[in-house]
């Protein structure tokens, strides 16, 4: 049986996370994020990050070696730049910033409020939750009802807005 090596896994999990991690992107890029798209994306740069970190490792020379050329310098640099850039905002409010604070005004909502944010009446929407054996009133909030029901926030979220 072969020795199981670094250098036997390092480069094929680097590139096949890559690849994983170049696809999605473009897509999520292009804004069509179905199914679990989006969590691939950021699970999968653990292993990519694991793959190119031990595969640095096994190619330590040849990579020292870059980092003593221009190129390999330059390089560096300019990622580098490029990344404490886009770290700031410069006073521009991008999506990803807004995601999160829409979603938890969404989830500490009443009922009965996010009822005209989703179009429904009130009774509408609770009337969707109970055909599906949740039990809530118009005051409660998704975060409320979650517990209650110990059905996740997001499915909640989901049968509303998705009608699902």
């Amino acid at each position: 049986m072969a020795k199981i090596t670094v250098r036997s896994w390092a480069t094929p999990l680097t590139l096949g996370a890559f690849l994983l991690m170049s696809v999605t992107g473009v897509l999520m890029f292009l804004e069509w994020e179905p199914g679990q798209m989006t969590v691939a994306h950021e699970w999968f740069s653990w292993l990519f990050l694991a793959g190119a970190g031990a595969h640095i490792a096994v190619n330590i020379r040849p990579f020292k070696n870059h980092l003593k050329s221009r190129w390999g310098r330059s390089s560096i640099a300019v990622f580098t730049l490029i990344l404490t850039a886009f770290a700031f905002s410069w006073g521009m409010i991008t999506g990803p910033q807004l995601k999160r604070p829409i979603e938890q005004a969404l989830v500490e909502a009443p009922l009965a409020a996010l009822a005209g944010i989703a179009g429904l009446s009130p009774d509408a929407l609770l009337a969707r939750l109970a055909a599906r054996g949740i039990v809530a009133n118009g005051r409660q909030s998704i975060a409320a009802a979650s517990a209650a029901s110990g059905i996740d926030e997001n499915r909640l979220l989901a049968i509303i807005f998705l009608k699902q």
